[in-house]
């Protein structure tokens, strides 16, 4: 009950915040992390192209994409990721984005124009570029790249369905924004989606045995490809209301959860994302079943007050859960949070943990909490978004953002040349507006170190469901 207590009083004493600038730096932020040939629109100036060879050596194009965070390798498990939660966002909070939604739609685009390219060659599905232990040997900006651009690829003989259901959730997902704005893009990419689709559940297996030694530790798969494969065609009926998709949901959907993975969400595991995504489809028809009862069970475990509260809030009431890089769990399960908020009003259903009512409003109240935390109402008055409010991280741990930009340094900063500035106490010379760092401990502290990456680096899929929050939020303040 004290920790109840607390995350009240949190939340009554938060100010507003302009939601709409942290919309507007938030959706820059993606243009900061972009690869490859940047085209004339580019408004984060200070990145100029990079990575323009990427897949050459093995005569396929896989220029594009994003970098996912202060590293330089692209890894498309996450990629593809970020994608998705970008296109659920606009589906669900598209009309609240303002003049931002085009930007919103560009950030989108530019990641499935890189991802229809890395599953171009039939019978392959490329999951990285580049050799991350040389790239995290250097500190050096994405301009001056020397290290391996290896590209990675799964395939039949050595399958990899996590990435690859993955990417197909990503493809069908953005194919819905498309519909109205480019049809012949739109099919494009729910045919990729279906044949990627069709690729991951046929030759199934783990990535983590295909190219698990490029990609583990940073991006191993340590929740299975079954809940990727579910995702995916989720997405997939979403965008066809095809049978054999729902009837392959409810096949294959139904899980007893024993370990509580229905409360997790994120880049490895998609369940509580499942469970809310299919639960809107089976609200609307009354039909109540084992994917409504999960996500209500998430929300109970979200909940501060729930008796069967799962995870963990600081003093100052910032959402924990193990592992690194905390903000992606607050933004993330904050976004299914909102979403369930809106499919419960729709049904006119009234939600209990034990005895204690979750009604929607109050799920929309934890969400904007954390929010609101982020952007700056936390007992260190200190915004986790760079560029927003007067106090700011700034020694975020990434390659571009602490390296001089090419206009102010036009010569090579060589692999090992770059170390000083990573070591040095200076701020970053370039400011990566909208980027949200990894975020305080547990105690609310921040030290503000590069060094510390756990907490200084920013991700694309910290960013992308927040995308969704804010966009609500700059709608509905109050």
């Amino acid at each position: 009950m004290k920790l109840f207590g607390v995350f009240l009083i949190m939340v009554k004493a938060m100010a507003s915040h302009n939601y709409g600038d942290a919309l507007t730096k938030s959706l820059l932020f993606f243009e900061g992390q972009r690869s490859g040939k940047l085209p004339p629109n580019q408004r984060v100036t200070w990145r100029k192209d990079s990575a323009l060879h990427d897949g050459l050596e093995f005569g396929v194009d896989l220029v594009g994409g994003y970098y996912d965070a202060g590293d330089n390798v692209k890894f498309n498990f996450p990629m593809a990721f970020t994608t998705t939660m970008l296109s659920w966002s606009v589906l669900e909070f598209g009309k609240d984005m303002g003049p931002d939604l085009p930007y919103a739609i560009d950030s989108i685009r530019w990641a499935t124009d890189y991802l229809l390219k890395a599953t171009s060659v039939p019978g392959f599905v490329f999951a990285q570029v580049g050799d991350p232990y040389a790239d995290h040997v250097c500190w050096e900006r994405p301009e001056d790249m020397d290290t391996p651009r290896t590209p990675y690829a799964v395939s039949k003989k050595f399958p990899g369905s996590e990435v690859s259901a993955e990417i197909a959730a990503a493809l069908a997902a953005s194919s819905i924004i498309f519909k109205a704005l480019d049809r012949g893009y739109s099919a494009r990419l729910l045919k990729r989606a279906r044949m990627v689709f069709e690729f991951a559940d046929t030759y199934r297996g783990s990535y983590n045995e295909s190219v698990g030694a490029w990609v583990c530790p940073f991006y191993c798969s340590y929740s299975g490809y079954e809940d990727e494969l579910i995702w995916g065609a989720a997405w997939l009926f979403k965008a066809t209301k095809a049978a054999n998709y729902w009837n392959y949901i409810t096949k294959n959907g139904i899980q007893s959860y024993s370990d509580g993975s229905f409360a997790e969400f994120g880049w490895d595991t998609k369940h509580a994302g499942i469970n809310v995504l299919i639960s809107k489809f089976m609200m609307s028809g009354n039909n109540y079943s084992n994917f409504i009862n999960y996500a209500d069970k998430l929300v109970c475990s979200v909940l501060p007050e729930s008796p069967s509260v799962s995870v963990s809030y600081s003093p100052g009431g910032l959402l924990f859960k193990p592992g690194g890089s905390n903000m992606q769990h607050s933004t993330a399960l904050s976004f299914l949070l909102l979403l369930y908020s809106r499919y419960l009003n729709q049904s006119k259903r009234l939600l209990h943990c034990g005895n204690v009512v979750a009604s929607s409003s109050r799920l929309v109240q934890v969400a904007k909490g954390q929010v609101d935390y982020i952007l700056g109402s936390n007992p260190l008055g200190m915004s986790y978004m760079v560029g927003y409010g007067s106090k700011f991280p700034q020694r975020i741990h990434h390659r571009a953002s602490s390296l001089p930009s090419m206009a102010d340094h036009p010569q090579r900063i060589a692999c090992s040349n770059g170390h000083p500035y990573f070591e040095s106490n200076n701020p970053n010379p370039n400011l990566l507006i909208g980027a949200v760092v990894g975020g305080p401990d547990n105690k609310d502290s921040y030290e503000d170190s590069r060094v510390d990456f756990v907490h200084s680096e920013p991700t694309t899929y910290i960013n992308a469901p927040l995308v969704g929050l804010l966009a609500y939020f700059k709608s509905h303040p109050s």
